[in-house]
């Protein structure tokens, strides 16, 4: 019997509608594979949350996450929901469970799935990457911190370290190493993107990168700059296969990745530490279409799709590991057929249509 427990936080806006989603899809996998369990325990946080108890991340929910098998997070914060210095309530709460799980990579697959159309004209031989956040560091270590004198100076560090550059990079090359290279020609390689050139810190960061990729001489290692990186995922996407960074590198360029491959809608995403990990979709809480049920539910399913692959490596599952692919599975087949699409997508199917259709493609 492979039995989990999962903190779900459905988070504002359209959250409670992808986890709606989610969860019909979740609870038809456990019912076609004998064996597989999944307890589902939903807990309060995020903006709403804040607004009505002045509270954003109860320590009570902290505690419940840390003691699960995983945390599936839908979407947090609300544009007006804001603390009193003026700041959104969204990163407290997001920083924060980061440095309680310790998740130190954030892997964001960017894939163009059949039946869905790319705005680039040409996309060779399809796009199928995967984007690897360093999770703690970079300039996000700077959160609850930095400096403003008066009201002529602001400032906030960058902190990059040996062993969280090394954790995140070791990730990179582990992945690498399961999947099934870039699409162009199956060749396996992970790329360091950087910007050494100019700032010490980012040198250090490609240094420590090629240190760790020479423990992994049957993947390819390259870096290029940042601004460069840009440029060449727009011109050859199919050239790409895992690429890993500092965090506000990453948080900026998979947020391209999402353009190139359908919108954030299609971007699910995962943060993976030594002992625990957290899955979520890359988008926001979308509040202007709250409550619609037209939000697009890919990028959650898939999610969660992530979150059962990370729980049948952890605990060598092949249960867990086949139910992974069967949501993939059943998500590309929906997509092809092309008769239920979400509104972003160009069709005019609800967040539930399209949760039920994958439901059924199970």
């Amino acid at each position: 019997m492979s039995s989990y427990s999962i903190a779900v936080l459905p988070g504002d806006g359209i959250g409670p509608e992808i986890t709606d989603a989610a969860e019909i899809v979740l609870k038809r996998l456990v019912a076609s594979n004998q064996g597989l369990a999944l307890d589902l325990t939903r807990y309060e946080a995020g903006a709403s949350h804040y607004r009505a108890t002045g509270v954003t991340l109860p320590p009570d929910v902290v505690t419940a996450c840390v003691a699960a098998d995983a945390v599936l997070l839908a979407a947090i914060g609300l544009p007006d929901v804001r603390n009193p210095n003026g700041t959104e309530v969204q990163p407290e709460m997001m920083v924060g469970l980061r440095r309680a799980l310790d998740v130190q990579s954030a892997p964001r697959p960017v894939k163009l799935y059949p039946g869905v159309r790319s705005p680039l004209a040409d996309v060779g031989a399809g796009i199928d990457m995967v984007i690897v956040r360093e999770n703690l560091e970079g300039l996000f270590a700077s959160f609850g911190g930095g400096a403003v004198v008066g009201d002529q100076v602001a400032t906030d560090t960058i902190v990059i370290t040996r062993a969280g550059t090394e954790k995140a990079c070791r990730y990179a090359f582990e992945l690498a190493r399961r999947r099934n290279g870039r699409p162009r020609d199956g060749r396996r390689r992970v790329t360091c993107v950087d910007k050494a050139n100019v700032f010490r810190c980012f040198a250090f960061f490609r240094e420590v990168f090629f240190d760790v990729a020479k423990q992994y001489p049957d993947i390819e290692a390259d870096a290029l700059y940042v601004d460069a990186v840009s440029l060449y995922l727009v011109q050859e996407p199919d050239a790409y296969d895992v690429l890993v960074m500092e965090n506000q590198f990453g948080d900026i360029l998979s947020d391209l990745g999402a353009g190139l491959v359908g919108g954030l809608g299609m971007a699910p995403s995962a943060e993976i530490g030594d002992h625990h990990a957290l899955f979520q979709p890359s988008h926001g809480s979308a509040p202007t279409i709250a409550g619609q049920n037209i939000a697009n539910p890919i990028a959650m399913i898939l999610s969660a799709a992530m979150m059962l692959d990370w729980l049948g490596e952890r605990h060598d599952d092949p249960l867990a590991l086949g139910a992974s692919k069967q949501i993939e599975a059943a998500v590309a087949g929906v997509l092809a057929r092309g008769d239920c699409r979400t509104r972003d997508l160009g069709g005019a199917a609800s967040t539930t249509d399209f949760a039920e259709a994958v439901a059924a493609a199970l």
